[in-house]
């Protein structure tokens, strides 16, 4: 999906992946990184180290520090350890390595301590083991009380990521920042860039202060890992609440303050499509924008999609806002498989989300798609507005493969959308022979010598 640049942002361009975009933010508000190397989310640590090796200053006019653990483990210990000494801490990782901090997550979340974890979402390994991208990682973290913070696109994870960091320090909750491994991390694009000063103007300097005064300090002592017992626990736990309960609007507020920088229109929920739609995907991730370009080819159909930004807290508020008053039938795509359920994630949260908005006549739907970085077509999602359209639409479906097994699969036909005036090139190359690199070279050259909008993707 080629998204139009903001015709009111007037940053300076650059051809970059999701992993440099999240890196460049991360340098620049974070104070201590410690790392592990996962594919697909290396390159953020990679670049972080090399910017620091450099002596580049973040916005606080220093360098960051960099510490490479033993393990993702010692990672997410180091991140916890640091937040706890007044240092603002980032993380990046993926698949396993994720799973291992997930003790430290609950830990950082449940003392309100502003990590942040930027994570190219991967599969985790099942009956075999894949590099590539799905999000059964991110929603394995749902529980540990961590935000969860997603982005569709490159220019998406440059112009968003700030929102984790801001929210997160405001918030005083820890941010799972997440974009699609493969298909968003090594995506290059032609993006607009945050400079420092604007990311510095952003911030709030009084939570940050707030931040300080409460960490671990010989002048204010506080008491950090005790063990509760019955009569206290419970009590303490739902102590939190009115933190998560207001997260919702700080990450809005931080939003606000990139659109109207931007003049953009983001929100913790982006609806796209026709004002009176009566078929709604809802998803998160890159298919998002596969999804707006089918749209915008049938602008005579009544179709809508919702991109879900903030996935935890889930606002039932801001999601209710989103849905077109016209909706009948509602189609949610996951990115994953949660064997045994009912259904996957996001369809039970948006069921609940209905049913508490006073919303049960739409009826809804789930499907599975994408799995292993499997690609999602415009003929797929042509089948899934299909089914929504047919009296009773197939519940627990796949898209993408021929399920002759279980028979979950909806039937469908690859087709070209048209694209006025755009070049596009598949090139083949024989492994080791520097194809690649050649063409990163290339694409970078052609967006910024050539002055074109210049996107390229490699498998």
């Amino acid at each position: 999906m080629l998204t139009d640049l903001s015709q009111t942002d007037s940053r300076a361009t650059q051809t970059f992946d999701g992993c440099q975009a999240a890196a460049h933010v991360a340098y620049a508000y974070s104070e201590t990184a410690a790392i592990f190397p996962i594919t697909p989310s290396s390159p953020m640590a990679e670049l972080c180290d090399e910017w620091a090796g450099k002596n580049r200053k973040n916005i606080y006019d220093q360098t960051l520090i960099v510490s490479q653990m033993q393990s993702e483990a010692g990672a997410a210990a180091a991140v916890h350890g640091a937040l706890l000494a007044g240092s603002l801490a980032v993380t990046f990782t993926a698949s396993q390595g994720l799973l291992l901090m997930l003790p430290n997550l609950y830990r950082m979340a449940g003392e309100l301590l502003p990590g942040v974890i930027h994570v190219a979402a991967r599969s985790v390994a099942t009956h075999a083991l894949s590099i590539f991208g799905d999000h059964s990682d991110v929603y394995a973290c749902r529980q540990t009380g961590v935000a969860i913070f997603s982005e569709s696109s490159v220019q998406e994870v440059m112009d968003l990521s700030p929102v984790a960091h801001l929210a997160a320090l405001e918030g005083r909750i820890p941010f799972l920042n997440f974009f699609d491994g493969f298909r968003t991390s090594h995506e290059l694009h032609k993006i607009r860039v945050w400079d420092y000063k604007e990311l510095a103007a952003m911030l709030n300097t009084e939570a940050l202060n707030s931040f300080r005064e409460r960490c671990l300090h010989p002048h204010h002592g506080k008491i950090y890992g005790s063990a509760q017992n019955p009569d206290i626990f419970f009590q303490a736990r739902e102590a939190s609440n009115p933190f998560y309960q207001a997260l919702p609007q700080i990450v809005e507020s931080q939003l606000d303050k990139i659109n109207r920088l931007l003049g953009t229109s983001y929100g913790l929920f982006d609806y796209y499509g026709a004002p009176d739609a009566e078929h709604v995907i809802i998803a998160m991730g890159s298919i998002c924008e596969t999804i707006r370009e089918y749209i915008d080819g049938v602008p005579e159909r009544k179709y809508g999609l919702i991109n879900v930004h903030l996935y935890r807290p889930f606002s039932i508020r801001h999601f209710s806002a989103a849905i077109p008053a016209s909706c009948k039938k509602i189609a949610v795509l996951n990115r994953s498989k949660e064997t045994g359920s009912v259904g996957e994630p996001l369809y039970l949260d948006v069921i609940a989300a209905l049913s508490q908005a006073g919303r049960s006549d739409i009826q809804v739907v789930g499907g599975r798609y994408g799995l292993g970085s499997k690609d999602t077509t415009p003929g797929q999602l042509i089948a899934v507005y299909d089914n929504l359209c047919r009296d009773t639409p197939k519940n627990d479906f796949t898209i993408g493969i021929c399920d002759d097994v279980t028979h979950t699969s909806l039937e469908y036909s690859e087709i070209e959308l048209p694209h006025p005036g755009q070049i596009s090139c598949k090139i083949w190359g024989l492994g080791g022979d520097g194809t690649v690199g050649a063409n990163k070279n290339a694409i970078t050259t052609i967006g910024l010598v050539a002055d074109k909008y210049a996107q390229a993707y490699f498998s």
